[in-house]
């Protein structure tokens, strides 16, 4: 599957160059813009996974709109900047604003593409990363459930810990019920 991109540059023939050359390479252009803020609204409504954007554009400059997509972290769009300067002020603003790649005017396929790719790859990276840490504050959350209802049946019953535990995986299987469930259903139910 190729991915979905949106292009921002103030100057409609790079646009369309850039276009070209992604589509040639099988990706899908998803939408254009001509300025920062155009950048921030197609990001939000099409929800593309990359952003290819000039840093000097009217009405709001790339890393603007850069820094409020990396806002919107329920997107989990990139960003790759385009510019004609190459200026360490701006490089270091761009890092900080979230911009996972950068390429200097005037783009060539050879340049783009690999850009692309690596900007693409890191993406996938960061998207693996943003699913295991909501997983493990899943799991935390649970284990938080478990622990409670632990406590509860040791203060009500007297038990120790290994046997508070083993009621509730008794239970658990007995009712085909997970662990987590059956204890925040047990602490829910005023028994905590």
């Amino acid at each position: 599957m190729k991915h979905a991109i949106v292009i921002v540059d103030d100057d409609p023939i790079i646009r369309m160059d850039i276009r070209e050359m992604l589509e040639e390479e099988g990706y899908h252009v998803v939408g254009e813009g001509k300025n920062g803020q155009e950048a921030v609204e197609l990001a939000a409504r099409l929800k593309p996974d990359l952003v290819i954007m000039d840093v000097k554009m009217p009405v709001m400059n790339g890393i603007k709109a850069t820094r409020i997509i990396q806002g919107m972290q329920e997107l989990g769009t990139s960003v790759l900047l385009l510019t004609a300067y190459s200026q360490k002020e701006l490089v270091q603003e761009a890092r900080e604003a979230g911009v996972i790649a950068y390429l200097v005017k005037p783009v060539t396929e050879a340049d783009l593409i690999p850009a692309v790719e690596i900007a693409l790859s890191q993406k996938a990276r960061f998207d693996g990363l943003r699913r295991d840490l909501k997983q493990l504050r899943q799991s935390l959350e649970e284990r938080k459930w478990v622990e409670k209802a632990k406590g509860v049946l040791m203060k009500r019953f007297g038990l120790d810990e290994q046997e508070a535990y083993a009621r509730l995986r008794d239970l658990s299987m007995a009712e085909r019920v997970p662990l987590p469930e059956l204890a925040a259903r047990f602490l829910a139910e005023g028994s905590g």
